[in-house]
């Protein structure tokens, strides 16, 4: 799991945000796999970009989760350059024979709504030119229900933590199967 403050528990109690309650489930239904979480709150896809090459090699994994990009979103960075970085890590992950789960998100309007549509279809445009695994939306069903967020009305709270879960396990599911011998 590569992603930003949404995957790397932000604001909430250890233990409690999707990825963790996504390793119990994890090890619960597909015991042969193991959850890493490599997220760290503020990354952009540049981020993630430096630090994969050396995420894969240590952990070698089967299957990869970006989630990133908002932040890069939310401080208006260049969309294209937004899209190479994400490309990069896809590729990056193919080289090391990993299946990959990209999680799309949405940002406010703040700089306009063809940035903001922009933003959003560059996720479904590499799911569908790469033929990977893709979650729409990581907040789809509770964005707009605020008392779903922390204070800063940006991070999820820990009760939205299980919906982020269940947005993410239908797609990521098929691409658990056990390790080839």
């Amino acid at each position: 799991m590569v992603g930003d403050s949404l995957s790397a528990e932000y604001g909430l109690p250890r233990g409690t945000g999707w990825v963790s309650l996504l390793s119990d489930r994890v090890s619960r239904q597909e015991p042969q796999y193991n959850v890493v979480n490599a997220s760290i709150s503020g990354d952009t896809t540049s981020g993630g970009r430096s630090r994969l090459p050396r995420l894969l090699e240590k952990y070698r994994p089967e299957v990869v989760v970006l989630e990133l990009g908002a932040n890069d979103g939310l401080r208006g960075l260049d969309l294209g350059q937004m899209q190479d970085n994400l490309q990069a890590m896809i590729d990056a992950c193919g080289v090391a024979h990993a299946r990959v789960l990209l999680i799309g998100m949405r940002i406010p309007p703040n700089y306009g709504r063809d940035y903001s549509d922009r933003f959003f279809d560059c996720y479904a445009h590499l799911a569908r030119t790469n033929r990977i695994g893709h979650v729409a939306f990581l907040l789809e069903g509770f964005a707009d229900r605020i008392d779903w967020f922390q204070v800063d009305h940006m991070h999820p709270a820990e009760r939205a933590q299980a919906s982020m879960l269940d947005n993410v396990w239908p797609q990521l599911r098929p691409l658990l199967r056990p390790p080839a011998s």
